[in-house]
């Protein structure tokens, strides 16, 4: 009898949020989802932790300490070792200048909070699929 072992990659989630209870949360709910998750609490340690492990997919808070979401998608997206990873960017002050100044910085996309963990997993699944095409 012959088994064919399938390589399961697990996908890596980067979580920047300066917010406890959003970074725990999401985190959980991701991992139970199969991915691996990463957390960090600001833009720079989120840039830091990105240029290391190449994560799939990353998740910023628009407003955190020392570095906000919209700076440090513009600086991901400079880099050459990370402007390929698709950045998401979360917020609980939906202002349509706020979405603009993300989208337009390099953010894939901008979702507002209370942004239920399960739409987060299917926009953070959707990003992967459109980049492994």
């Amino acid at each position: 009898m012959t088994t064919t072992r399938r390589s399961v990659v697990t996908r890596r989630v980067l979580i920047a949020d300066d917010t406890f209870d959003t970074r725990e949360l999401y985190s959980l709910y991701l991992t139970l989802c199969g991915f691996a998750v990463q957390t960090v609490t600001d833009g720079e340690a989120a840039i830091e932790i990105a240029l290391e492990s190449q994560p799939d997919v990353m998740i910023l808070d628009l407003s955190m300490p020392r570095l906000d979401g919209i700076t440090a998608t513009k600086r991901l997206k400079e880099h050459p070792r990370t402007r390929q990873i698709p950045v998401i960017v979360v917020t609980g002050f939906p202002h349509k200048a706020a979405q603009h100044a993300a989208l337009e910085a390099g953010a894939e996309l901008f979702l507002e909070k209370p942004c239920l963990p399960d739409e987060l997993a299917k926009e953070v699944q959707r990003l992967i699929d459109r980049r492994l095409g």
